[in-house]
């Protein structure tokens, strides 16, 4: 007699199995796969031995390809190496590319990238070897790679990864990592934060308790995390960043150096010799964590040669603009958490960015205690991955954490007057759903359109839109009868979905906010920034608005009500009193536009004369509603007390 294994649908009928799930930190210079064995977190490398993958790909022409079935693209250290010598079909850093709009990509944001990038709207699009590649697509082959290696070494194939994210990525850049997984061949467990990541690794490991400061400097982008570990539970107090700062842009600030110090500066530079220095620049960079000096020689396709040295004081000394820009996020996330730099228990580092001694010195200087270490920087992220994939995929009968983690910026929706009432306040931990109700604006009104918005400032204009959807089938009522409840909800790997449903009668519509990948990464950081700085102006500006939309809401109903009851309850001179005071306040919306006290209290004069010339007419309508009503009933049949 045999027994039966009995599963709830859509589990293993042998829960008792490990199920092979891993966590996987896609980088922007390097990126890194790891699992849970004998409840240890490890880091998988490669055939060689090797833990860090390069976050490059070359991609090859066909006639190249040998055997027939190889793949058109060279993924890793091999790709690494042909960067000098082929740089147009040799990408990298392309993490930086991810949820971004051709528009996006400035001089500026693309000085590194000798790409031919194609002239077209929407997704970035690169021409190479091997055809038209998009930043999806390259991450996906980057990811391919890291599942191919992971399912080699753990023998078997993958139930599903938890994938890091920068905490600062926008819900564009989310979607994009999420696609590219797909691409991959890979069942994506859960977005994860790249510091929350980081504090898993470090909370489960050394047993911490406390608020830490998780600082991430990576290849292309700065997050700083304030967090709370209190027996398993992993709370993200507030978030910053800055999406356009990591080490490249040090390699960058050593290869403007290496021009200036050279007679380079006035020669005309191919895109090899470009990424010929850089290449150099990243070497100098990464010796000067190791030593207090680095020499840098290359030759050039001119035939010049550049030989110089660099110590790691000239090093700190030309870099110290880029270490201010990573305490000024650190400040505002502080202040955002409400704590002080010393109610900080301790400070880990994430990121091979911060190997570098100017960084570690700066953030001991700032916090006034040395960082955490104890874990490589390079590796803890994909361990605190590894260990929530290890928890996701079921290997754990329950979790011994709890994440509660943050989106980054506030989510709202437009209301008359163009302005931004806020429904999801940024630092709001997640996931999380809110709901508010709003109502229709005129009378009859059956269809009402939801422009759902990201950002900090008061109007519309000045923050990034998301999507937008439209409701249809509201009853005919009067303005402000129907009660429309909009809710916005926000899974746990950062992504937006937005419905709205009339209570009435439950006609409902509703959206997954997909993106089209066009925010640019330092468009976050400038949000943030521009809403501190226009805060006064922004409220004042609020104030006008809403002056506007009241005073136009009296002017509606006035207007609406002459034209009903005017010829038969109003003289013809009360009629042009009235209307002279409508005119006027009609005049002032439409020509108030500077926000000032003075505009503001103008129209709240105005609508109060509208009122005032309009009492007596309100009187006659209200009595002869009343007439109406009781006309040609007998005056015992009325209730009175009713």
């Amino acid at each position: 007699m045999s027994l039966l294994q009995i599963a709830e649908p859509g589990r293993s009928t042998a829960p008792h199995q490990h199920r092979l799930a891993v966590g996987i930190d896609l980088g922007t210079t390097n990126s890194l796969v790891a699992t849970v064995q004998s409840g240890q977190a490890r880091i998988l490398p490669d055939e060689a031995g090797q833990a860090l993958l390069p976050s490059v790909v070359r991609y090859l022409p066909a006639h190249s390809l040998q055997p027939a079935d190889r793949p058109p693209a060279v993924v890793g250290h091999a790709a690494k190496a042909a960067q000098s010598d082929d740089p147009r079909n040799t990408l990298s850093s392309i993490k930086r590319l991810m949820g971004r709009d051709r528009a996006d990509i400035s001089a500026g944001n693309s000085a590194d990238m000798p790409y031919a990038f194609i002239d077209k709207p929407g997704l970035v699009q690169i021409d190479t070897a091997a055809g038209i590649k998009t930043p999806i697509d390259v991450s996906a082959d980057i990811l391919r790679v890291l599942r191919q290696r992971a399912e080699a070494s753990l023998g078997g194939e993958l139930s599903g990864a938890v994938i890091t994210v920068p905490a600062y990525f926008d819900d564009a850049q989310r979607q994009a990592t999420k696609d590219a997984a797909r691409l991959a061949g890979l069942n994506v467990l859960r977005l994860l934060n790249e510091p929350t990541a980081a504090a898993i690794a470090y909370g489960l490991d050394q047993a911490a308790e406390g608020v830490f400061a998780i600082y991430d400097l990576g290849g292309g982008t700065f997050d700083i995390s304030i967090l709370k570990l209190s027996r398993g539970v992993f709370e993200v107090l507030a978030t910053n960043g800055d999406g356009a700062l990591g080490g490249d842009d040090f390699d960058r600030c050593i290869h403007d150096w290496i021009v200036d110090q050279s007679p380079l500066a006035s020669a005309e530079l191919t895109t090899q010799d470009t990424r010929r220095l850089l290449t150099a620049a990243r070497q100098a960079k990464e010796t000067l964590s190791r030593e207090t000096s680095a020499t840098i020689e290359l030759n050039l396709s001119s035939g010049q040669a550049v030989q110089l040295a660099l110590t790691r004081e000239v090093f700190a000394s030309i870099s110290q603009g880029l270490l201010a820009r990573t305490l000024l996020p650190t400040r505002k996330a502080l202040r955002d958490a409400g704590l002080g730099v010393s109610e900080i228990d301790g400070v880990v580092l994430v990121g091979g960015s911060t190997r570098m001694p100017q960084v570690r010195a700066a953030v001991a200087d700032f916090f006034g205690q040395p960082p955490l270490t104890d874990l490589d920087p390079d590796q803890v992220v994909a361990l605190g991955a590894a260990m929530q994939a290890n928890v996701l995929a079921g290997n754990r009968q329950q979790s011994d954490w709890l994440l509660l983690d943050v989106c980054p910026l506030s989510l709202g929706l437009e209301t008359m007057g163009g302005l931004v009432e806020k429904i999801i306040p940024r630092n709001s931990t997640i996931p999380v759903a809110r709901a508010q109700e709003f109502t229709t604006f005129k009378d009859g009104q059956t269809a009402m359109s939801v422009h759902v918005l990201q950002g900090e400032r008061e109007l519309v204009a000045d923050c990034r839109s998301l999507a937008r959807l439209e409701l249809r089938g509201i009853p005919p009522m009067v303005a402000g009868a129907a009660r429309i409840r909009v809710t916005f909800q926000i899974d746990a790997d950062g992504l937006l979905s937005v419905s709205a449903r009339e209570q009435s009668t439950g006609v409902e519509a509703a959206v997954t906010v997909k993106p089209s990948y066009g925010l640019d990464d330092a468009n976050i950081a400038r949000m943030l920034s521009e809403a501190v700085g226009h805060a006064t102006d922004d409220m004042k500006m609020r104030m006008l608005r809403e002056a506007q939309v009241n005073a136009r809401q009296v002017a509606d109903a006035t207007d609406a009500a002459l034209k009903r009851d005017g010829h038969s309850l109003l003289s013809a001179t009360e009629q042009a009193h009235i209307r002279q005071h409508l005119y006027a306040l009609t005049e002032l919306i439409e020509t108030a536009r500077e926000a000032n006290d003075d505009n503001i209290a103008a129209l709240g004069r105005a609508c109060d004369a509208l009122n005032q010339a309009t009492q007596e007419f309100a009187a006659r309508r209200m009595n002869a509603s009343v007439s109406l009503a009781l006309s040609g009933q007998r005056l015992d049949a009325i209730d009175l007390a009713s």
